[in-house]
Protein backbone atom coordinates (compact mmCIF):
# COMPACT_ATOMS: atom_id res chain seq x y z
CA UNK A 1 0.00 0.00 0.00
CA UNK A 2 1.16 3.49 -0.77
CA UNK A 3 -0.56 5.15 2.16
CA UNK A 4 0.05 3.95 5.71
CA UNK A 5 -3.10 3.64 7.78
CA UNK A 6 -6.34 5.59 7.49
CA UNK A 7 -6.82 9.36 7.20
CA UNK A 8 -6.16 10.94 10.58
CA UNK A 9 -8.49 13.67 11.80
CA UNK A 10 -6.40 16.74 12.67
CA UNK A 11 -8.97 19.50 13.22
CA UNK A 12 -12.69 19.97 12.67
CA UNK A 13 -13.83 23.58 12.47
CA UNK A 14 -16.88 22.57 10.44
CA UNK A 15 -15.59 24.47 7.41
CA UNK A 16 -18.15 25.39 4.78
CA UNK A 17 -15.38 25.23 2.18
CA UNK A 18 -12.08 24.26 3.76
CA UNK A 19 -9.37 25.03 1.18
CA UNK A 20 -5.85 26.10 0.27
CA UNK A 21 -3.82 23.92 2.66
CA UNK A 22 -0.21 25.13 2.64
CA UNK A 23 2.73 23.79 4.61
CA UNK A 24 5.13 26.50 5.78
CA UNK A 25 8.60 24.96 5.29
CA UNK A 26 10.35 27.25 7.80
CA UNK A 27 7.73 27.28 10.53
CA UNK A 28 6.83 23.63 9.92
CA UNK A 29 3.17 24.48 10.35
CA UNK A 30 0.09 23.90 8.18
CA UNK A 31 -2.22 26.77 7.16
CA UNK A 32 -5.66 26.52 5.57
CA UNK A 33 -8.79 28.64 5.01
CA UNK A 34 -12.57 28.38 5.19
CA UNK A 35 -13.46 30.50 2.18
CA UNK A 36 -17.01 31.83 2.72
CA UNK A 37 -16.71 32.39 6.46
CA UNK A 38 -13.46 34.33 6.09
CA UNK A 39 -11.42 32.24 8.52
CA UNK A 40 -7.79 31.10 8.34
CA UNK A 41 -6.38 28.39 10.60
CA UNK A 42 -2.94 27.10 11.53
CA UNK A 43 -1.76 23.74 12.85
CA UNK A 44 1.52 23.01 14.60
CA UNK A 45 2.17 19.25 14.61
CA UNK A 46 5.13 19.59 16.99
CA UNK A 47 2.78 20.57 19.81
CA UNK A 48 -0.40 19.16 18.24
CA UNK A 49 -2.15 22.51 18.48
CA UNK A 50 -4.42 24.20 15.96
CA UNK A 51 -5.94 27.67 16.10
CA UNK A 52 -7.86 30.27 14.13
CA UNK A 53 -5.59 33.18 13.24
CA UNK A 54 -7.76 35.33 10.94
CA UNK A 55 -11.40 36.33 10.64
CA UNK A 56 -12.74 38.75 8.05
CA UNK A 57 -13.89 38.88 4.46
CA UNK A 58 -13.79 35.67 2.36
CA UNK A 59 -10.29 34.48 1.40
CA UNK A 60 -10.26 32.25 -1.68
CA UNK A 61 -6.54 31.54 -1.46
CA UNK A 62 -3.26 32.82 -0.08
CA UNK A 63 0.48 32.48 -0.43
CA UNK A 64 3.29 32.82 2.05
CA UNK A 65 4.98 36.18 1.48
CA UNK A 66 8.77 36.33 1.31
CA UNK A 67 8.88 39.15 3.85
CA UNK A 68 6.64 37.35 6.34
CA UNK A 69 2.90 36.99 6.74
CA UNK A 70 0.39 36.01 4.08
CA UNK A 71 -0.70 37.48 0.75
CA UNK A 72 -4.50 37.10 0.67
CA UNK A 73 -6.66 36.81 -2.45
CA UNK A 74 -10.21 37.71 -1.45
CA UNK A 75 -13.69 38.48 -2.70
CA UNK A 76 -14.27 41.33 -5.21
CA UNK A 77 -10.76 40.81 -6.56
CA UNK A 78 -9.15 42.30 -3.45
CA UNK A 79 -5.50 41.45 -2.78
CA UNK A 80 -4.23 42.16 0.74
CA UNK A 81 -1.29 41.52 3.04
CA UNK A 82 -1.85 40.01 6.48
CA UNK A 83 0.80 39.86 9.18
CA UNK A 84 0.60 39.68 12.96
CA UNK A 85 -3.13 40.42 12.90
CA UNK A 86 -2.84 43.48 10.63
CA UNK A 87 -4.59 43.50 7.24
CA UNK A 88 -3.46 45.95 4.54
CA UNK A 89 -5.29 46.07 1.19
CA UNK A 90 -2.69 46.12 -1.57
CA UNK A 91 -5.25 46.21 -4.39
CA UNK A 92 -8.83 47.09 -3.40
CA UNK A 93 -10.85 45.64 -6.25
CA UNK A 94 -10.91 44.29 -9.81
CA UNK A 95 -14.06 45.84 -11.34
CA UNK A 96 -14.82 42.73 -13.38
CA UNK A 97 -14.70 40.60 -10.21
CA UNK A 98 -16.93 42.76 -8.01
CA UNK A 99 -19.55 40.00 -7.74
CA UNK A 100 -16.99 37.18 -7.75
CA UNK A 101 -14.03 36.10 -5.66
CA UNK A 102 -10.63 34.51 -6.00
CA UNK A 103 -10.70 30.73 -5.60
CA UNK A 104 -7.22 29.22 -5.78
CA UNK A 105 -3.70 30.61 -6.12
CA UNK A 106 -0.11 29.43 -6.53
CA UNK A 107 3.31 31.10 -6.52
CA UNK A 108 6.06 30.12 -8.94
CA UNK A 109 9.82 30.03 -8.18
CA UNK A 110 10.28 33.71 -9.10
CA UNK A 111 7.55 34.84 -6.68
CA UNK A 112 4.86 35.73 -9.22
CA UNK A 113 1.38 34.40 -8.40
CA UNK A 114 -1.32 32.81 -10.56
CA UNK A 115 -4.76 33.53 -9.12
CA UNK A 116 -8.10 32.38 -10.51
CA UNK A 117 -11.68 33.56 -9.98
CA UNK A 118 -15.12 32.00 -9.85
CA UNK A 119 -17.77 32.45 -12.53
CA UNK A 120 -21.07 34.20 -11.70
CA UNK A 121 -24.49 34.25 -13.33
CA UNK A 122 -23.30 37.10 -15.54
CA UNK A 123 -19.58 36.47 -16.12
CA UNK A 124 -17.21 33.55 -16.59
CA UNK A 125 -14.21 32.97 -14.37
CA UNK A 126 -10.70 34.14 -15.22
CA UNK A 127 -7.09 33.29 -14.49
CA UNK A 128 -4.77 36.18 -13.63
CA UNK A 129 -1.01 36.37 -13.19
CA UNK A 130 0.32 38.76 -10.57
CA UNK A 131 3.92 39.63 -11.43
CA UNK A 132 6.58 40.62 -8.89
CA UNK A 133 6.47 44.23 -10.15
CA UNK A 134 2.84 44.44 -9.03
CA UNK A 135 1.25 44.21 -12.48
CA UNK A 136 -1.84 42.00 -12.73
CA UNK A 137 -2.43 40.29 -16.11
CA UNK A 138 -5.55 38.52 -17.34
CA UNK A 139 -4.19 35.35 -18.98
CA UNK A 140 -7.29 33.13 -19.43
CA UNK A 141 -11.01 33.86 -19.88
CA UNK A 142 -14.13 31.75 -20.15
CA UNK A 143 -13.45 29.59 -17.09
CA UNK A 144 -16.27 27.80 -15.30
CA UNK A 145 -14.56 27.44 -11.92
CA UNK A 146 -10.88 28.32 -11.72
CA UNK A 147 -9.30 25.82 -9.36
CA UNK A 148 -6.21 23.77 -8.51
CA UNK A 149 -2.84 24.61 -10.06
CA UNK A 150 0.59 22.99 -9.96
CA UNK A 151 3.95 23.22 -11.72
CA UNK A 152 5.90 20.25 -12.98
CA UNK A 153 9.01 19.31 -11.02
CA UNK A 154 11.23 21.09 -13.58
CA UNK A 155 8.80 24.07 -13.81
CA UNK A 156 8.52 23.70 -17.57
CA UNK A 157 4.88 22.68 -17.36
CA UNK A 158 1.76 24.08 -15.65
CA UNK A 159 -1.35 22.17 -14.59
CA UNK A 160 -4.65 24.05 -14.29
CA UNK A 161 -8.10 22.87 -13.20
CA UNK A 162 -11.51 24.03 -14.42
CA UNK A 163 -13.82 22.19 -12.05
CA UNK A 164 -17.06 22.83 -13.94
CA UNK A 165 -15.50 21.50 -17.15
CA UNK A 166 -14.40 18.36 -15.25
CA UNK A 167 -10.95 18.85 -16.75
CA UNK A 168 -7.36 19.40 -15.74
CA UNK A 169 -5.32 21.13 -18.44
CA UNK A 170 -1.62 21.16 -19.11
CA UNK A 171 0.38 24.10 -20.54
CA UNK A 172 3.99 24.66 -21.45
CA UNK A 173 5.41 27.13 -18.95
CA UNK A 174 8.07 29.77 -19.55
CA UNK A 175 9.59 30.64 -16.20
CA UNK A 176 11.41 33.65 -17.67
CA UNK A 177 8.22 35.62 -18.35
CA UNK A 178 5.44 33.59 -16.74
CA UNK A 179 3.66 32.82 -19.99
CA UNK A 180 1.57 29.68 -20.50
CA UNK A 181 1.23 28.17 -23.99
CA UNK A 182 0.06 25.12 -25.90
CA UNK A 183 -3.01 24.19 -23.86
CA UNK A 184 -4.09 20.56 -23.93
CA UNK A 185 -6.27 18.34 -21.76
CA UNK A 186 -4.31 16.32 -19.22
CA UNK A 187 -7.26 14.49 -17.64
CA UNK A 188 -11.07 14.48 -17.78
CA UNK A 189 -12.88 13.43 -14.61
CA UNK A 190 -16.11 11.47 -15.23
CA UNK A 191 -19.15 13.13 -13.69
CA UNK A 192 -19.85 10.18 -11.43
CA UNK A 193 -16.40 10.60 -9.80
CA UNK A 194 -17.03 14.22 -8.77
CA UNK A 195 -15.42 17.53 -9.66
CA UNK A 196 -11.63 17.98 -9.82
CA UNK A 197 -10.64 20.52 -7.18
CA UNK A 198 -7.25 21.31 -5.60
CA UNK A 199 -4.08 19.64 -6.90
CA UNK A 200 -0.44 19.15 -5.98
CA UNK A 201 2.59 17.45 -7.52
CA UNK A 202 4.96 14.88 -6.02
CA UNK A 203 8.68 14.46 -6.63
CA UNK A 204 8.04 11.62 -9.08
CA UNK A 205 6.03 13.94 -11.32
CA UNK A 206 2.65 12.41 -10.45
CA UNK A 207 -0.26 14.81 -9.99
CA UNK A 208 -2.66 14.49 -7.04
CA UNK A 209 -6.21 15.85 -7.21
CA UNK A 210 -8.99 16.14 -4.62
CA UNK A 211 -12.44 15.24 -5.96
CA UNK A 212 -15.36 17.35 -4.74
CA UNK A 213 -18.38 15.08 -4.17
CA UNK A 214 -16.07 12.14 -4.80
CA UNK A 215 -14.88 11.69 -1.22
CA UNK A 216 -11.39 10.82 -2.36
CA UNK A 217 -8.03 11.93 -3.65
CA UNK A 218 -6.52 10.47 -6.81
CA UNK A 219 -2.93 10.19 -8.03
CA UNK A 220 -2.43 10.63 -11.77
CA UNK A 221 0.45 9.12 -13.68
CA UNK A 222 2.25 11.55 -16.03
CA UNK A 223 0.17 10.18 -18.94
CA UNK A 224 -3.07 11.37 -17.29
CA UNK A 225 -4.33 7.97 -16.18
CA UNK A 226 -5.38 7.47 -12.57
CA UNK A 227 -2.78 5.34 -10.85
CA UNK A 228 -4.24 5.26 -7.34
CA UNK A 229 -7.38 6.33 -5.49
CA UNK A 230 -7.69 6.91 -1.74
CA UNK A 231 -10.93 7.50 0.15
CA UNK A 232 -11.44 10.46 2.48
CA UNK A 233 -14.24 10.33 5.09
CA UNK A 234 -15.97 13.47 3.80
CA UNK A 235 -17.60 13.61 0.34
CA UNK A 236 -16.61 17.16 -0.55
CA UNK A 237 -12.84 16.67 -0.65
CA UNK A 238 -11.39 20.03 -1.70
CA UNK A 239 -7.59 20.24 -1.72
CA UNK A 240 -4.33 18.72 -0.55
CA UNK A 241 -0.67 19.50 0.03
CA UNK A 242 2.45 17.69 1.15
CA UNK A 243 3.89 18.59 4.54
CA UNK A 244 5.95 17.29 7.42
CA UNK A 245 9.71 17.54 7.84
CA UNK A 246 10.29 15.12 4.95
CA UNK A 247 7.25 16.26 2.93
CA UNK A 248 5.90 12.72 3.15
CA UNK A 249 2.54 13.58 4.73
CA UNK A 250 -0.57 14.66 2.86
CA UNK A 251 -2.85 17.23 4.45
CA UNK A 252 -6.37 17.19 2.98
CA UNK A 253 -9.13 19.79 3.39
CA UNK A 254 -12.86 19.19 3.00
CA UNK A 255 -16.13 21.13 2.76
CA UNK A 256 -19.75 20.71 3.82
CA UNK A 257 -19.32 21.44 7.52
CA UNK A 258 -22.37 23.69 7.49
CA UNK A 259 -24.63 20.69 6.95
CA UNK A 260 -23.14 17.66 8.64
CA UNK A 261 -26.52 15.93 8.61
CA UNK A 262 -26.33 15.77 4.84
CA UNK A 263 -22.56 15.69 4.27
CA UNK A 264 -21.49 13.47 7.15
CA UNK A 265 -20.06 13.99 10.65
CA UNK A 266 -16.52 14.80 9.44
CA UNK A 267 -17.50 17.18 6.64
CA UNK A 268 -15.39 20.33 6.74
CA UNK A 269 -12.53 18.74 8.67
CA UNK A 270 -8.77 18.66 8.02
CA UNK A 271 -7.12 15.26 7.63
CA UNK A 272 -3.55 13.96 7.42
CA UNK A 273 -2.27 10.84 5.70
CA UNK A 274 1.19 9.33 5.96
CA UNK A 275 2.61 8.38 2.56
CA UNK A 276 5.69 6.84 0.99
CA UNK A 277 5.59 9.55 -1.66
CA UNK A 278 7.18 12.94 -1.13
CA UNK A 279 6.16 16.38 -2.29
CA UNK A 280 7.77 19.75 -2.89
CA UNK A 281 7.81 22.90 -0.79
CA UNK A 282 5.41 25.61 -1.87
CA UNK A 283 7.00 28.79 -3.18
CA UNK A 284 6.76 32.22 -1.56
CA UNK A 285 5.28 35.26 -3.30
CA UNK A 286 7.59 38.23 -3.93
CA UNK A 287 5.19 40.93 -5.09
CA UNK A 288 6.01 44.63 -4.77
CA UNK A 289 3.74 46.82 -2.67
CA UNK A 290 2.03 48.65 -5.52
CA UNK A 291 -0.34 46.44 -7.53
CA UNK A 292 -1.94 47.63 -10.75
CA UNK A 293 -4.09 46.14 -13.52
CA UNK A 294 -2.41 45.52 -16.87
CA UNK A 295 -4.73 44.44 -19.67
CA UNK A 296 -3.42 41.97 -22.26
Amino acid sequence: MTLIGKPELIADYGCDIGENPLWHPHEERLYWTDIPTGRIFRYDPAIKKHEQIYSGRPVGGFTFAHDGGLLLFMDRGTIASWRDGILVERFPEIPEEHESRFNDVIADPTGRVFCGTMSTTDTMGRLYRLDVDGSLHNVLDGIGCSNGMAFTVDCQGFYYTDSFAHEIYFFDYDLSDGSIRNKRTFATIPEEMGLPDGITIDTEGHLWSALWDGGCIVRFAPDGNIAETFKIPAPKTTSLTFGGQAFDELYVTTAGGGDKTLEGPLAGALFRLATRHTGLAERFSRVENNIHIHQV
